[in-house]
């Protein structure tokens, strides 16, 4: 269940009659337990709770329905309760059906209040759904009860509409839907004149079986948008002349309004019931966004990103130094004065800007200290000179531009109540401005400089509707010389395997002259670039929120020699960290935070995330491509190891189909028949087979013996298959092989005492890169990396956090998945000069590693590095190893992945200068 079908089920459990003995099931019910699951309980299968008339879910919750009067003191038994402790709940709860209690047992968080109002609150249970949660959410859940009612009706009125549901009317619905959410916001907060102004003149005015309530609420509509000296000659009814003209191309074109039943009327007023003065515009543009796009309204209540997260690229990026200024002035009423005069002409430009997270987060920030310089003048509710206008934005989809536009002039208003009071804000409101400042289109085929112009003024010119934006649409005529533009957001990532067609175009138009290998660049690669072109032109600070993958392997030769050619360095950044949004189960991408500038500065600021979740900051010279501190360096491939390293090669691939290959059974039942066949059947090793533990065989033949096997007809059939294979094959190529049908398509294999095997992908969640020793005549497949006789020694390398933290950062991700490479990673690997001591003692630490897997026999590479159920012998072992290895490069264990990234980054510098090795 996603967030909002939870808070409907709570919402209806809270309307209806209490009764004890099904209350704690219907409460589990509600945030998604199966039936299956409830009957268990109820049973008492799994219910181990000590308390009368508890029930208790393992690793959720213990809930006592307790007699009146005895809220608080169940409350207390539970807290106090063993099976509370034992079954690890996350949550307890206490309700008399009067009084409702609960707390959160790990932070001490409660919720208290009356039973009927306790759906208020779901948003605090909402871990129970394995939804994760954010302090904003907890506190005020307001923004998905709304985006739920919101929703119903929405859905309500495209069923009873078809033609508003098509691609040509769509954009008219959206458009209808944001203009009734500003006639909820207004009638709760004063905007409009009366208690409930919208919603009760819809109720009075329409019938009961809704059949003129399209008529009322176009009256209204146009109401809204005809002066009140006009309103005579246009003839608008009397009982609509109380709402006043609003305008600001919100309400003006069509007032048509799509046809409701009586269910929809029903809808709406539930949603004007809503105390809409709750509204948080930062989390209700998010996921609202998701009631009018089919694809994401199966996750409706799950799109937030968290105002934390927004500020860890708005801080480093201009915020910091604004409250610097701020706390630097002091009381210098002159400089405060001018710090104003800056943040008037501060630009927030998000090119990729959805419903307007990263502005809305930017303009109250702004106006906090704004507000603050204010108090400093002593001129508290002076007008803010912050212009909406100065909030740019591009986004693709209509509707999200228009929420976006709506979330800042929603969140004007509530600053201006803030920080100026209501009667203030409200005699400024109205009428709303008629500027354009949100683009709605393609942000990598729209030229930025167009709607974000460079110097003093843009060109001059209103599209017909400041919520409906074309791409030839209005740019503000303002004053802004000297001002500052900062461009920000958190584009789409989108790796080469999943753009659309359309999506490679638009990297194509943007990269095709500048070099031939922007295939494989992620899509966020082009607004990085775009920026970097925007700021050849003014003087502009950027930073975005991007998949790592950017800053590792391929992607980074071809994309960062480019931003830094147009002189670009970067200025600040933040290493890896989940993105989250609400959702828990979609545990979030991994990302990083980029900042670039012509003006990086001195000083730059680099962001990472230690083991306790706590951000550190280190200041230094320089941050390269990598989010590594010290000099600009790119990793390239290298045909062979320049650290003296023995050769590492691809295993060996089949070009089959599949017919080279036995299971178990097939190897024995072909031996038991002719045991003459056994010399040509080899273990075989791929990836697979290696990691978690599968047995698998192939035939291997070699020329002297192609004519011997044809002799038997076990082994025949399969040739004469594979040569049919690769003859039909429409690679030159494969049908060149087809004429060696018992032989693989690419051989790598020679004959070796043991084979140091590395598997090609394997999983970012192990702690140790997997590799393994292989004796006799296994032949390793293609999926796998080896070496073949090498010392070993190179095992311990391998298997050191040195060299895992170097292969996630030079190599490709496949997704987040260790995609290794033998030409980047380990031919690239910096190394210091090993003596024969040193060998020795790695020799010795890649024994005891492989000793110990030895110990847990038949124990899987994927069992034994599952980082929940690691051997502790072998987890010794590896610390043992890490040790040895990194005396070796310092002296000393390393404090921290940066330092070892760091060395790692300034040896790989020396060992390519001039063919330098250390």
């Amino acid at each position: 269940m996603n967030a909002v079908e939870i808070e409907e089920a709570i919402s209806l459990l809270a309307e209806q009659p209490f009764v004890p003995a099904e209350f704690p099931f219907a409460f589990l019910e509600a945030f998604g337990n199966k039936s299956t699951t409830i009957k268990r309980l109820q049973t008492g299968n799994n219910n181990k709770s000590d308390i009368a008339g508890g029930v208790l879910q393992h690793n959720n919750i213990h809930i006592a329905v307790c007699e009146k009067g005895t809220v608080s003191d169940t409350l207390n038994i539970l807290r106090e309760s063993p099976a509370t402790t034992k079954a690890k709940a996350k949550f307890i709860l206490a309700t008399d059906g009067m009084e409702f209690q609960a707390e959160d047992v790990n932070s001490g968080e409660t919720v208290a209040c009356d039973y009927p109002a306790f759906h208020d609150h779901f948003g605090f249970f909402l871990p129970l759904a394995g939804i994760s949660t954010v302090k904003q959410i907890r506190e005020n859940a307001f923004d998905i009860k709304a985006t739920s009612r919101l929703n119903k009706l929405y859905i309500e009125l495209l069923h009873h509409n078809p033609e508003w549901a098509t691609a040509e009317r769509r954009h008219d619905m959206n458009h209808f839907l944001a203009r009734l959410i500003f006639c909820f916001f207004a009638e709760d907060t004063d905007i409009f004149t009366g208690d409930g102004l919208f919603t009760s003149t819809v109720q009075q005015m329409s019938t009961g079986d809704a059949s003129d309530t399209d008529e009322v609420i176009s009256e209204i509509f146009r109401a809204m948008d005809t002066k009140l000296n006009e309103r005579s000659a246009k003839k608008i009814k009397n009982w609509a002349n109380s709402f006043p003209y609003v305008n600001g191309e919100l309400f003006s074109g069509s007032i048509e309004t799509p046809k409701f039943t009586k269910i929809a009327r029903s809808y709406l007023f539930h949603v004007g019931n809503l105390d809409w003065k709750r509204i948080n515009p930062d989390i209700f543009g998010s996921m609202i966004q998701a009631v009018a796009d089919d694809e994401e309204r199966g996750a409706l209540g799950m799109h937030y990103t968290s105002v934390p997260n927004i500020l860890k690229v708005l801080n480093p990026l201009f915020l910091d130094d604004l409250r610097a200024q701020l706390e630097e002035a002091e009381d210098n009423s002159r400089k405060l004065l001018n710090l104003r005069k800056r943040i008037a002409r501060i630009r927030v430009f998000d090119p990729a800007c959805g419903s307007g997270n990263f502005l809305v987060i930017a303009y109250k920030q702004m106006r906090e200290i704004e507000h603050e310089i204010n108090k400093g003048r002593g001129e508290g509710d002076r007008p803010t000179e912050i212009p909406l206008t100065n909030f740019r934005g591009i986004e693709l989809r209509d509707f999200s531009a228009e929420i976006a536009r709506l979330a800042l002039i929603i969140a004007e208003y509530q600053c201006d109540v803030l920080y100026r009071g209501q009667k203030l804000a409200l005699a400024e409101f109205l009428p709303l401005n008629a500027e354009n400042w949100i683009t709605s289109g393609n942000a990598l085929r729209i030229e930025w400089l167009s709607v974000c112009p460079p110097t003093s003024k843009g060109v001059n010119f209103f599209g017909d509707d400041l919520f409906s934006t074309p791409l030839d649409q209005a740019e503000i005529d303002f004053e802004n010389e000297g001002g500052e533009t900062y461009i920000c957001g958190n584009p789409p990532y989108l790796g080469s395997t999943w753009q659309t067609k359309e999506q490679k175009a638009d990297l194509e138009a943007i990269f095709k002259h500048l070099t031939p290998t922007w295939k494989s660049l992620d899509y966020v690669a082009g607004w990085f670039m775009k920026a970097a072109e925007y700021g050849r032109h003014t003087k502009v600070a950027s930073a975005f929120v991007s998949t790592n993958s950017i800053c590792q392997g391929q992607q980074v030769p071809i994309l960062w020699p480019l931003i830094f050619k147009t002189g670009h360095e970067i200025a600040f950044a933040h290493t890896s960290f989940k993105w989250n949004n609400l959702a828990s189960h979609n545990a979030g991408v991994t990302v990083v935070i980029v900042g670039i500038s012509k003006q990086a500065g001195k000083t730059r600021r680099l962001f990472s995330v230690n083991e306790d979740v706590e951000t550190i900051e280190k200041k230094a010279e320089n941050i390269n491509a990598y989010l590594v501190t010290g000099a600009d360096v790119i990793v390239s491939k290298e045909s062979k190891p320049i650290n003296k390293l023995p050769s590492m090669d691809f295993g060996s691939k089949p070009v089959d189909g599949g017919s080279l290959f036995l299971n178990l059974a097939e190897k024995s039942s072909i031996i038991a028949r002719n045991t003459s066949i056994e010399k040509f059947i080899h273990p075989y090793l791929n990836s697979e087979e290696f990691i978690n533990g599968k047995q698998r065989f192939c035939l291997w033949i070699n020329d002297n013996d192609k004519d011997e096997v044809y002799a038997y007809p076990e082994i025949v059939w399969r040739l004469d298959a594979v040569k049919k294979m690769r003859g039909e094959s429409t690679k030159i190529q494969t049908q060149e092989l087809a004429a060696f049908p018992y032989k693989f398509g690419e051989i790598r294999h020679y004959e070796s005492n043991y084979t140091i095997v590395v598997p090609r992908v394997s999983s970012e969640n192990r702690d140790f890169l997997p590799v393994g020793l292989v004796r006799g005549k296994t032949i390793i497949g293609d999926r796998n990396f080896a070496l073949y006789d090498a010392p070993l020694w190179n095992i311990a390398l391998i298997a050191s956090r040195m060299h895992w933290i170097w292969i996630g950062t030079v190599c490709v991700r496949l997704e987040m998945r260790f995609s290794y490479s033998n030409t980047l990673g380990w031919n690239t690997f910096p190394l210091p000069t090993l003596t024969a001591k040193n060998k020795e003692d790695l020799k010795i630490c890649a024994e005891e590693i492989l000793i110990a897997r030895e110990r847990h026999f038949p124990a899987t590479i994927a069992d034994l590095y599952d980082p929940d159920k690691m051997p502790e012998d072998l987890r010794r072992a590896h610390d043992r190893n890490d040790e040895v290895l990194e005396r070796i490069y310092i002296g000393r264990r390393f404090k921290n992945d940066t330092e070892r990234l760091e060395k790692l980054f300034d040896l790989y510098t020396q060992m390519t200068i001039k063919g330098k090795t250390v």
